[in-house]
């Protein structure tokens, strides 16, 4: 049965509708060619309503009037009653996502040193090291694996945990928390059926961390944990709210979306056959098969923006003061306008203006590092893999903000 525009938009607020990527392309497909900047309204009244922007254009010029369209109060699409405890309370968590300038621009200046391309150049060889590791682990493996669960959830956590200096002991309790964070609304990830759940893990976070920041500030070491917890802001320390949401983007978007890009962009690959003969004849694509898988995968399904004053689009849609904008990044990324077959996966697609990153000041920082991995990785892997294939279904996770495939089943031959 063919989808009506107002039940295409409802895709926003269904998880599941995220983990079914032919319904969910689907629906932005048509919202981009009949209602590109659509009121989505939820009947059972369980989320506010809220516009979305489904075209590539009118989600990069919102990102770059950060001026206009603002993180606060609505960075994340939440439901309504999380909305109005926000605004009683303030959030759970004050990270970079939250806020905006000045705040925004302070906050990451604590860190950005760290991500130059200078002193991530510094990785390469622990990158390249890690990468064999986790090869050779899946070469051990008899043919076969769950590569999103064995393979890809593991290399960028320990590239994160390993830059945050934290001990690889507590390696399995980070990837834990991170899963149920931002699989809150999956069976097979969250904590548990109670709404609850969701405020003990954030809970859980601040205990652990607030214990690594009391460590670094008594004895600082030589790691990014160390920056966060003696970070200074015109000379004054940051509140402890401030550096424990720090340290939980840092430590779970830092690797759970990169793991989401590893396991996509090698379903992409066994999917199109002919890509992975590409890149096994010319180890040059390398680098535009990143960005492609990137694309491709787009972990971070959106962000939210509440504007401040009126403002018109070049598109011709009004915004009005206080309203919110869902920018969908994977609709954006979709963009017939924009993209040459844009569900082609294409290993050599150059240029390649793929929103994954975001834009302007809100650019994710850890964007050069995200990329550094995946191109280890699939440098030590492809040449080595002689045949790969589907041993079961793959199955994406249910959310509506980060996410991937949690389950990529797969078996090979390698050398």
């Amino acid at each position: 049965m063919a989808l009506s525009i107002d039940q295409a938009s409802r895709v926003f607020i269904d998880p599941a509708a995220y983990a079914d990527d032919d319904y969910f392309d689907g629906a932005c497909s048509l919202l981009r060619r009949e209602s590109p900047f659509h009121l989505v309204t939820d009947p059972a009244g369980f989320f506010n309503p809220f516009w979305v922007a489904t075209r590539h254009a009118d989600v990069l010029e919102i990102e770059l009037h950060n001026d206009v369209f603002l993180n606060e109060p609505r960075p994340v699409l939440g439901p309504a009653e999380s909305d109005r405890r926000n605004a009683e309370n303030g959030h759970m968590l004050r990270t970079l996502i939250h806020v905006d300038d000045t705040e925004h621009r302070e906050l990451r200046g604590v860190t950005s040193e760290w991500f130059l391309p200078k002193n991530l150049a510094k990785l390469d060889a622990r990158l390249t090291e890690l990468a064999r590791i986790y090869v050779d682990k899946m070469a051990s493996m008899d043919g076969e694996c769950d590569f999103a669960r064995d393979i890809a959830m593991h290399m960028p956590l320990n590239v994160i945990l390993d830059i945050l200096g934290l001990p690889e002991s507590d390696y399995p309790r980070m990837l834990r928390l991170t899963q149920e964070l931002f699989g809150s609304a999956d069976e097979d990830l969250r904590r548990g059926d109670d709404p609850q759940a969701i405020i003990e893990v954030i809970q859980d976070f601040f205990a652990y961390f607030t214990r690594i920041t009391e460590e670094r500030r008594a004895n600082p070491t030589n790691d990014l944990a160390s920056a966060v917890a003696n970070g200074r802001i015109d000379g004054a320390e940051l509140s402890m709210m401030q550096t424990i949401s720090y340290y939980v983007i840092t430590a779970t978007a830092g690797h759970d979306t990169t793991a989401s890009a590893m396991a996509g962009g090698l379903h992409a690959l066994i999917r199109f056959p002919d890509q992975m003969a590409r890149m096994k004849s010319d180890p040059s694509l390398v680098a535009t098969a990143a960005d492609e898988i990137i694309r491709w995968v787009t972990p971070v399904k959106h962000f939210m923006r509440t504007a401040a004053t009126d403002y018109t689009l070049a598109s011709g849609h009004t915004v009005r003061a206080g309203e919110s904008v869902l920018l969908s990044y994977p609709s954006a990324n979709r963009d017939e306008a924009v993209f040459a077959d844009p569900f082609t996966f294409d290993v050599g697609r150059s240029p390649n203006k793929h929103l994954s990153f975001g834009f302007g000041v809100h650019y994710c920082l850890g964007a050069m590092l995200a990329r550094m991995e995946i191109k280890a990785l699939l440098t030590e892997l492809i040449p080595r893999l002689d045949s790969i294939e589907l041993a079961g279904e793959p199955a994406l996770m249910k959310t509506i903000f980060v996410g991937g495939l949690k389950r990529l089943p797969v078996r090979y031959e390698m050398r």
